[in-house]
């Protein structure tokens, strides 16, 4: 019997119970810590041989701290928190889980952008104090969309806003401009799609800043901002000083830098409650999604503990 560690907080938590199908494999599930903190999962990792991992740091000290561990599974899409060259110099295996969360994520930024374009938040918050008063907004069909990063969410967020019937352009240093071309958007360069959407969607991966002071400076002032992927590609001070000063219409993520930690960020100041939408990191949270990520994670664990090849390796 295999010992596997779950540190995602909602594993096993959609209509799959796969605590369940990991014991008639003869293995065992034992809980986690989402927020990896070493001290708490050393005793765990201790006796772990295969760890399905959340969102926080999964550094060399923890593989050292686990001397049977074979494989490591991403339960999401984003591996930059895991040091692969250390997995790789233990030979433990990494894997994550392409596309698992994709029509989630897809389908929220789509609700971002309507909830910022209609003012849906703050219409909810005027009402509930009594006020009825009115802010225009916008439709999205009338828009141009810039979509940053034409992956699985990018090329999603594209189906869907064809029935709304923006223009929509696409920026992806990776992806062929015929390719887009041929899934309905339009190939643009990044400092073109600044200057021209006024809506922006991040699909990026992290570790990169796609939105600082430099590029503000010449953003569409009407523009919203969406960002569902992660919390680094945006400088938030600058962000919020564009949003203050006027020359940026909107912001709504589903991520803050350092997300729970985040009360400091200055994009929760109250006098940008009316241009901000923030939601609790939940792109990825639907049932759909939930019993995605926790199946191929664990169907990887299974295939690695059974001398087999996984299905979604991660390498340098």
């Amino acid at each position: 019997m295999a010992t596997i560690l779950a540190s995602s907080r909602s594993f096993s938590d959609g209509d799959i119970d796969l605590v369940a199908v990991a014991a008639a494999q003869g293995h065992e599930i034992v809980r986690g810590p989402a927020h990896h903190d070493l001290t708490e999962l050393a005793p765990l990792l201790a006796t772990a041989d295969a760890w399905i991992a959340g969102t926080g740091p999964v550094t060399a000290a923890h593989m050292d701290a686990a001397p049977n561990l074979q494989v490591i599974a991403r339960y999401g899409v984003g591996t930059e928190a895991v040091d692969i060259a250390a997995a790789e110099a233990r030979s433990i295996r990494v894997t994550n889980t392409p596309g698992a969360n994709a029509d989630a994520v897809a389908d929220h930024a789509i609700g971002l952008m309507l909830a910022a374009l209609r003012f849906i938040p703050d219409g909810d918050r005027r009402v509930r104090q009594g006020d009825w008063s009115v802010r225009r907004g916008r439709e999205l069909g009338s828009a141009t969309v810039g979509i940053i990063g034409f992956g699985r969410i990018g090329q999603g967020v594209a189906r869907r806003l064809g029935g709304f019937g923006p223009r929509i352009l696409a920026a992806d240093p990776f992806f062929p401009a015929d390719r887009i071309r041929e899934l309905g958007a339009e190939p643009a360069e990044l400092d073109e799609l600044f200057q021209t959407a006024d809506l922006i969607t991040l699909h990026a991966p992290g570790g990169q800043r796609l939105v600082d002071a430099a590029r503000l400076e010449s953003i569409n002032p009407a523009a919203i901002i969406i960002n569902t992927a992660r919390p680094d590609l945006i400088d938030e001070q600058a962000v919020a000083a564009a949003l203050s000063e006027g020359r940026l219409a909107g912001y709504a993520a589903d991520t803050l830098d350092g997300d729970t930690a985040a009360s400091a960020s200055p994009l929760l100041a109250v006098d940008l409650a009316e241009r901000v939408i923030v939601t609790p990191h939940l792109g990825a949270q639907t049932t759909q999604a939930v019993d995605n990520m926790g199946s191929l994670s664990l169907g990887d664990v299974l295939a690695v503990l059974a001398g087999a090849e996984p299905r979604f390796p991660v390498t340098r």
